[in-house]
């Protein structure tokens, strides 16, 4: 639910006006500040933002806020129903950037599932007529930014002593220090200052309002994944994704209109069945490998907790 919500309404804001950039910077101060909320309450313990800490986190910063930055543009230029095809590279560019930068093959079974991914994207893009180039170009981008982020997160956690809340905290922190002068470059800040001379505030108000929805949701989207993941195994997290891709598909049909083509159809289908396929082979690994450990125990919640850092499957890319 709250990553459906995020994708509609980001979509619902744009709609009505599209400053991107404005709208993460706004989903990011709520994020910070509920963050700081759960420190003063007692519910969690954020710390103090220190410079050299900072400064080797630097390429996460960068990643994420590239990756938050084309996830919206894309939601810009396609339709909620074919934001999920725009961005159906993710696996098969986790699967490359796992064996280029970190050497770590893959099984013919999870090569399959990248094939039947990539003919997932092929089917959408090709069978569109009014598709927006940008919009695929941005999707593109956003699958290498989502497929390395993965991987930078790995990286990143020995800087904040392997601490996921610690990364959580300084990753919104500092993301939202780096998305401020976007605003400025970009030339959000010179559309907002017309926009008011113009229109006034009133302009503004549901514009406001869809950011003040997703900024919450947004915080509440990395819970719910945790707490699935600790619940579940990483084949139901993932057969939950694809239920939530054709929810997804059909409110975007439903609340904006969107003309829903075979192709597209088809080219979700194959998105999530090869999604499906992979996770379903990375999980028999796992078990293959626990059982032929001398002390073999059930999965636990560290074999899960690592099997979500491979797989980085999250549709809204905001994982950390």
């Amino acid at each position: 639910v709250t990553a459906l919500v995020m994708v509609s309404v980001n979509k619902w804001a744009l709609n009505t006006i599209p400053l991107p950039w404005t709208l993460l910077w706004i989903q990011m101060v709520i994020a910070v500040v509920l963050l700081k909320l759960t420190h003063h309450t007692g519910l969690l313990e954020m710390p103090k933002i220190v410079t050299e800490t900072a400064k080797a986190l630097a390429p996460l910063i960068a990643i994420n806020v590239l990756g938050l930055g084309v996830n919206t543009l894309c939601l810009v230029y396609v339709d909620t129903s074919f934001y999920q095809i725009a961005r159906g590279l993710v696996l098969p560019f986790t699967v490359l950037f796992a064996y280029v930068l970190l050497r770590q093959p893959s099984s013919k079974l999870v090569l399959a599932a990248c094939f039947i991914v990539f003919c997932g994207f092929y089917t959408g893009v090709t069978s569109e007529i009014n598709v927006s180039s940008l919009g695929i170009f941005f999707g593109v981008i956003s699958s290498i930014t989502t497929s390395l982020h993965a991987i930078v997160i790995k990286k990143s956690l020995p800087a904040v002593n392997n601490s996921t809340l610690n990364l959580v905290y300084y990753n919104n922190v500092l993301s939202l220090v780096a998305v401020t002068p976007m605003i400025v470059f970009s030339g959000e800040s010179a559309d907002i200052s017309y926009r008011l001379s113009h229109d006034g505030f009133a302009a503004f108000h549901t514009f406001l309002i869809a950011g003040l929805i997703t900024g919450v949701f947004g915080f509440l989207v990395n819970i719910a994944s945790f707490l699935q993941i600790s619940k579940t195994s990483p084949t139901t997290h993932m057969i939950a994704g694809a239920v939530r891709g054709v929810i997804q598909t059909l409110l975007g049909y439903w609340a904006f209109n969107d003309i829903i083509t075979s192709g597209r159809v088809l080219g979700i289908f194959l998105i999530l069945g090869g999604g499906a396929l992979y996770t379903w082979a990375k999980d028999k690994e796992m078990t293959a490998k626990n059982v032929s450990e001398p002390n073999y125990i059930p999965m636990t919640q560290q074999d899960l907790d690592g099997d979500e850092d491979d797989d980085a499957m999250d549709g809204d890319g905001r994982k950390a």
